[in-house]
């Protein structure tokens, strides 16, 4: 007899977000593409991927755990503080067809949290990402909001 176990439906979305306490300026210095090793503690080694067009900003992540990435950026802009990126290829090879990412940067400007900074993490998965993918990507955003916490927070604190 054949089994009718169907998937576990899910999101092919993961949202992450932050109040980090450090203005806007201290938290939006970190997030470069080429910088991303500046902060996030799980990588080892970020920088340009040479030989792409002049027109095309593209930058390999090498994971302390071996895993290599490389991404592109879609969309940065320095006005509403936002970037855009997407993964372009990887070693190993992903297990799904594509994940696009945006990380949106906020001012607090009044309250208990003021002159801190509200950050959100979307990545938007390919529908063939499973669980375990979608699963994976909530962590490893919510360990790299931390430590983009921890690195502008002491920015801040060195500059006052």
């Amino acid at each position: 007899m054949a089994s009718s176990a169907k998937p576990i439906a899910t999101t092919n979305e993961v949202i992450e977000s932050a109040v980090i306490r450090a203005p806007l300026s201290h938290v939006w210095h970190f997030l470069k593409l080429p910088t991303f090793d500046s902060f996030w503690s799980a990588i080892s080694k970020s920088e340009h991927v040479k030989g792409v067009s002049d027109e095309t900003d593209v930058v390999r992540w090498t994971f302390k755990d071996g895993n290599v990435v490389e991404v592109k950026q879609d969309e940065h802009s320095n006005l509403d503080h936002f970037i855009t990126y997407s993964t372009i290829n990887a070693e190993p090879e992903l297990t799904y067809s594509g994940v696009v990412s945006t990380i949106r940067c906020w001012a607090v400007t009044s309250g208990e949290f003021e002159n801190s900074t509200f950050v959100r993490w979307t990545s938007k998965f390919s529908s063939d990402a499973d669980l375990g993918v979608i699963e994976d990507a909530k962590y490893k955003r919510q360990d790299a909001l931390k430590d983009l916490a921890a690195a502008a927070a002491k920015m801040y604190k060195a500059s006052k």
